[in-house]
């Protein structure tokens, strides 16, 4: 953080600021904001647009279905929004939430989660100008290969994973250790009572109260799998670690 007492902060720049904070008003990240461990603000775009009809897109040179959103109208939200700029010792990054972006990732997370915060820009129609893109040195970022309506839903999968990770969120970091993507892994399956569910027993492992065991089994597990689910991952983890 820039300042000892400076909280994490998440600025959104979208046509639709009333779908926020949507979920993330509610369960750890809802109990986080109302307790002043992380601030969220959502700025409408239409509101920066010049014109009196609010226009933020315009047709597409060289042709083409859509409209596109235009470089001045985004600029010019980005310039209102305080933080976005050099202001701040260490200034947030722009982030653009597209599915060109590279693939948001739980170390990217947790990069994020250790600075000022993020300012988010979501995108409508077939995009922005690439010229504002550049003009702004964005980073741009998918949450997948699949393409959303808007951007919203993206900006609000990052802050998410972001804010669990802030300090006072969730009470212990042991469980951080064991989650999805630490350690290279998907993280291995749980079980709870009833011991015996539809004929279904829990792993006898699990009961022994042998905890080198336990711990042995899970890793077993949680390699499996990887291997199985996403060899893209076992791939990276079995050049490091086997």
């Amino acid at each position: 953080m820039t300042a000892e007492n400076a909280i994490w902060r998440a600025t959104v720049l979208t046509l639709f600021p009333e779908m926020f904070p949507g979920h993330l008003g509610h369960s750890l990240a809802g109990k986080a904001l109302a307790d002043g461990l992380w601030s969220l603000d959502a700025h409408d775009i239409r509101s920066a647009a010049a014109d009196k009809h609010a226009t933020v897109d315009d047709t597409p040179f060289g042709g083409g279905p859509g409209m596109v959103m235009r470089a001045d109208v985004i600029d010019a939200a980005l310039t209102g929004v305080a933080g976005a700029g050099t202001d701040q010792a260490a200034p947030r990054p722009v982030i653009y939430m597209t599915p060109r972006g590279a693939p948001l990732t739980q170390a990217r997370i947790a990069e994020l989660a250790a600075g000022p915060g993020v300012v988010l820009l979501c995108g409508r129609y077939e995009g922005i100008d690439e010229r504002v893109v550049e003009a702004w040195n964005m980073e741009e970022i998918s949450i997948g290969d699949f393409v959303l309506s808007g951007g919203e839903p993206a900006a609000m999968a990052l802050i998410d994973a972001a804010v669990r990770l802030l300090p006072g969120v969730i009470g212990s970091k042991l469980s951080f250790a064991e989650e999805s993507f630490e350690g290279g892994l998907l993280e291995y399956p749980h079980y709870t009572r009833p011991r015996v569910w539809r004929d279904r027993e829990v792993p006898e492992v699990l009961l022994s109260g042998h905890h080198g065991k336990v711990d042995a089994w899970r890793k077993v597990q949680a390699e499996k799998a990887t291997e199985e689910r996403r060899p893209d991952l076992w791939n990276r983890y079995a050049a490091k670690n086997l």
